[in-house]
Parts: C-alpha cells; sequence; structure tokens
C-alpha cells in the first residue's frame, strides 16, 4: 500500500501531496517517514534552478546513503540530500548564522523540484547527487506558481513543512 506526504509552504498556504518511492529508496523512505513532521526555512535554489527546499537538523540514523540517486531531477521530484557542516556552511550561500547550514551536525535537505532543466552542481563542491525518495502526483501546479512567486518576492518568512498525509 502506497504511502503519501504533504509539502506545504505556510506562508503562502499551498500544498501538494506526494507518494513515498519505497520500493526505489526504501532506507530514504524510512528515514523520512520516521521522522515526520519536519519544518523549517524555505529556501528557493541558487544553483539547481526549479527547486525549493528545507534545512532540518540531521534525523537519520544511520544515514541512508546513496539510493535511487539523480543529479537531473524532473518535475515533481522529492529529495533528500544528507550534508556535513563542511558542504553548506560557506557564508556565499547566503545563509543566516542560526540556520541549520551552520550547524556543527551538518544539515538534512529535504527538496522539492517544480521544472524541468535542473542539473545538481556546486561551484564549490561538484556534483551534488540527492535521494529521489518520492513523487508529486497531487498539487504540482500551484507549488510551481508559489515557487516562482518565492524566487520574484523573496523567501523571508516562508517555512516549508513534511508532514504525513
Amino acid at each position: 500500500m502506497s504511502r503519501y506526504i504533504t509539502i506545504t509552504l505556510d506562508k503562502r498556504g499551498v500544498s501538494c501531496r506526494a507518494r513515498l518511492l519505497d520500493d526505489e529508496a526504501p532506507r530514504t523512505c524510512r528515514a523520512v517517514w520516521e521522522s515526520l513532521p519536519q519544518s523549517g526555512s524555505a529556501y528557493h535554489a541558487k544553483y539547481a534552478r526549479n527547486e525549493i527546499y528545507t534545512l532540518v537538523p540531521p534525523f537519520a540514523e544511520p544515514k541512508p546513503g546513496r539510493e535511487n540517486p539523480t543529479v537531473t531531477p524532473i518535475p515533481g521530484d522529492v529529495c533528500y540530500f544528507g550534508f556535513e557542516a563542511w558542504e553548506i556552511g560557506n557564508p556565499a550561500y547566503g545563509y543566516d548564522a542560526d540556520s541549520e547550514a551552520h550547524s556543527d551536525r551538518g544539515a538534512t535537505d529535504l527538496a522539492i523540484f517544480y521544472d524541468r532543466n535542473n542539473l545538481l552542481i556546486n561551484g564549490d563542491a561538484g556534483w551534488v547527487p540527492g535521494n529521489v525518495f518520492a513523487t508529486i502526483e497531487d498539487g504540482l501546479d500551484a507549488m510551481a506558481t508559489a515557487a516562482q512567486d518565492m524566487w520574484l518576492r523573496g523567501v523571508e518568512g516562508e517555512t516549508m513543512t513534511y508532514a504525513r498525509a
């Protein structure tokens, strides 16, 4: 039986529903499912293009490792990235000093991709594969509109929440 999550941009009041890919990414799905709900400041990607995400404290022990990875996510992909502190704490990335990006424990990035032509490469680190653990089946168009609004008008004050559906 399929399991579902909701992903919400809280300030904008927009949600989508995603189906977990338990067969393709069982360790990641288990780690995410057991950690829900998760919520944090929302960001729009600088480098990956059509991505919005939140950074939360690491929650998977042990870490899921790579499974169902991609560096070219497609619209509707929901990805997990586990970052060490040294990987995303660079001041050039623009995170506030008190954000999860500057935690000594590193951070977990939970992201959705809302349009085409994404490439997960970082000038400082190289390729940044993400585990595709869910696919958005309902609400992608509304989320894409909200994501574009974030890009054009800013992310300040927006939070992103992942919860069991």
